[in-house]
């Protein structure tokens, strides 16, 4: 059974910074691809970042583009996402997920922005920044 379960959500000032975690089990992780998304409440679920399998190549989202880095570690069947200079429109509950649907590369941008292109979830961690 596939699980994916996120940490390191929270409450900061705007301007603050919170590193995400996402710990995977019952799945080959270095074998899929690995994002983040958020969803905010009354609004979709939304695009944050992916990492491709080997963590080589990475693409985001521009509102996470240049404040936000995702990496991974595959003998640890992790990923993360560090974000810096948080906003208020930030705050939203983010979850991770895995594909092996598409490969991540800088044309897969399409592809990525999809939630059907993912096959597995996290239950999401919350993320308040406040002002």
């Amino acid at each position: 059974q596939v699980q994916l379960v996120e940490s390191g959500g929270g409450l900061v000032q705007a301007g603050g910074s919170l590193r995400l975690s996402c710990t995977a089990s019952g799945v080959i992780f270095y074998k899929y691809g690995t994002g983040w998304f958020r969803q905010a409440p009354g609004k979709e679920r939304e695009f944050v970042a992916a990492i491709s399998r080997g963590g080589g190549t990475s693409i985001y989202a521009d509102s996470a583009e240049g404040r936000f880095i995702i990496s991974r570690d595959n003998a640890k069947n992790a990923q993360y996402l560090q974000m810096i200079d948080l906003k208020p429109e930030d705050t939203a509950a983010y979850y991770c997920a895995a594909t092996d649907k598409f490969y991540i590369s800088s044309m897969a941008r399409v592809a990525a922005r999809s939630p059907d292109n993912w096959y597995y979830w996290g239950q999401g961690t919350q993320v308040a920044v406040s002002s």
